[in-house]
């Protein structure tokens, strides 16, 4: 199990509603996105990581080793904005505007990732996947989805084991033994990927699976309070920012 999916099933919102870490979450990441950048993003961001370390009780270290890989696609995706191709200078330069740009797109895309961790630190895949049917999700889709998430970890585990495995004898000592180890692994999960999607078909058809899977969905009840203050934080990051725009240069 990777660690933000063992960090949602031991989190303190474990219990609640997906919908309303649904109405939290995806609503800040919403205002990250439609906010102006400064001083919005930077309040939707500051808000997430209160309610992130706060509430909701994240470890930072969990969060930074979750965060840090979005906010490495952040970061390329703003690079380019700092040049321009073509023009009388030559043939890349910088762009005139490329820092602001670059800034506001940075300041947006990574305060948004921080909405979408918050709803992925607190909800678990489970717990969200069979109630896509009662949205109107096909329940062919859900079921597809469901196995395929099941079916990562076990080769996420599988690789972990070949990888201990290879190393054990030696398989990472040089570069070409490296490159060996590495086909070898490859080969390997592809068989091994083949071999549990064959065994769990024939699991599900001794189980007479009629092409719906039918799997217990743990109760929960909406809190309207914690509708209500989601709704009060997403209404006041927007005030004070439209406050803040008039007042800050």
């Amino acid at each position: 199990m990777l660690p933000i999916d063992a960090a949602a099933h031991s989190s303190r919102w474990r219990r609640r509603h997906p919908v309303e870490k649904a109405v939290l979450g995806l609503g800040l990441t919403v205002s990250a996105v439609c906010l102006p950048p400064w001083p919005g993003a930077v309040l939707v961001a500051g808000a997430t990581l209160g309610v992130l370390l706060g509430p909701a009780g994240v470890a930072p270290r969990q969060l930074w080793r979750a965060y840090r890989i979005p906010l490495g696609f952040c970061v390329t995706g703003a690079v380019p904005l700092l040049f321009q191709v073509g023009g009388v200078d030559g043939f890349v330069t910088l762009a005139p505007d490329g820092a602001v740009h670059a800034g506001q797109l940075l300041l947006r895309t990574s305060a948004a990732s921080l909405g979408v961790l918050l709803f992925a630190f607190t909800t678990p895949v489970s717990d969200v996947l069979p109630r896509l049917v009662r949205a109107g999700v096909p329940a062919p889709v859900v079921d597809v989805a469901l196995v395929m998430y099941r079916i990562s970890f076990l080769l996420l585990d599988a690789v972990t084991r070949i990888r201990q495995a290879q190393a054990a004898r030696l398989g990472h000592t040089t570069r070409a033994a490296t490159w060996r180890s590495l086909a070898g692994l490859g080969a390997t999960a592809f068989v091994r990927a083949f071999d549990r999607a064959e065994r769990l078909q024939s699991g599900l058809a001794g189980r007479g699976y009629d092409g719906t899977l039918r799997v217990l969905v743990p109760q929960a009840v909406l809190s309207w309070r914690f509708l209500a203050a989601s709704g009060a934080l997403l209404v006041g990051v927007t005030a004070l920012t439209l406050v803040l725009e008039r007042l800050l240069p």
